[in-house]
């Protein structure tokens, strides 16, 4: 029985990740939902500032706090390691859904290129950043990285291993192809408010300081083979040239989002 509750607790966490983030995807986009980035209640501008910039800090914080190792290794103390995953994933739809909830529209223009060329190539390169980030997921290992792998071995009674070392496809042309789509997702529209800016330059600088954290990590756990990974690929930018190590690495290692 603990371990079909086990079960069931992560394909409920799952689900409530993906029908989240399924509805981020449109809210970002300002398609087919009720409220998006751009709609909602009119809120004075101090007021829309000081809410957005509480909800996108304690996202950047539950992810920041609940990914590092220390953090883990103290939580395991009180949940078992085959429900870390999910309990992550659950509190980062958690933070996600908040933000959803409570946004305040800042709908002044920065750009608008709608109808033009360059409007519909940002609109192209909106699907497109979703694209990638979702096809990494599933690169490397998109059950794993959502904890539906963890609990499965536990209700069937196996040992859950870490994930290995590798670079699959996308991975051997940048280090981060997860946080590379969420960029290029939240920066690619033909309409541009205030309030979408705001969540792009927030969301891109969480990103970076959260690589920094991210590769200290894998640095810790991988040692010089992602040393040396780290000097052969760039970060986030295809093609970028870096400094290269003496030998090439035999594998790399996932970056995570929305799980960590």
């Amino acid at each position: 029985m603990k371990k079909l509750l086990a079960l069931v607790y992560g394909v409920l966490a799952y689900a409530f990740f993906f029908c989240t983030f399924l509805y981020a995807i449109a809210f970002i986009g300002n398609v087919a939902v009720p409220k998006t980035i751009d709609t909602g209640a009119a809120t004075a501008l101090p007021r829309a500032v000081v809410v957005d910039a509480v909800l996108l800090s304690l996202f950047a914080l539950q992810h920041s706090i609940m990914a590092r190792q220390g953090f883990k290794r103290a939580w395991t103390r009180l949940v078992s390691p085959h429900l870390e995953r999910t309990t992550f994933v659950l509190a980062a739809s958690g933070a996600l859904a908040l933000l959803l909830w409570q946004w305040r529209p800042i709908p002044a223009p920065v750009w608008d290129v709608r109808g033009t060329a360059l409007g519909t190539a940002l609109a192209g390169a909106f699907w497109l950043g979703w694209g990638l980030l979702l096809l990494a997921t599933f690169l490397i290992d998109h059950f794993e990285l959502f904890g539906l792998r963890q609990v499965w071995a536990y209700a069937r009674g196996r040992e859950f291993h870490g994930p290995e070392f590798k670079t699959p496809g996308l991975y051997r042309l940048v280090r981060h192809p997860i946080y590379l789509g969420f960029v290029i997702a939240f920066w690619s529209t033909p309409l541009m408010s205030m309030g979408h800016l705001m969540f792009s330059v927030m969301t891109t600088g969480y990103i970076l300081v959260g690589i920094c954290f991210e590769e200290r990590d894998l640095i810790a756990a991988y040692g010089q083979r992602y040393r040396e990974y780290r000097a052969r690929v760039p970060m986030l930018i295809p093609l970028l040239k870096t400094r290269r190590g003496n030998e090439s690495p035999r594998g790399g290692a996932k970056g995570r989002t929305t799980a960590g």
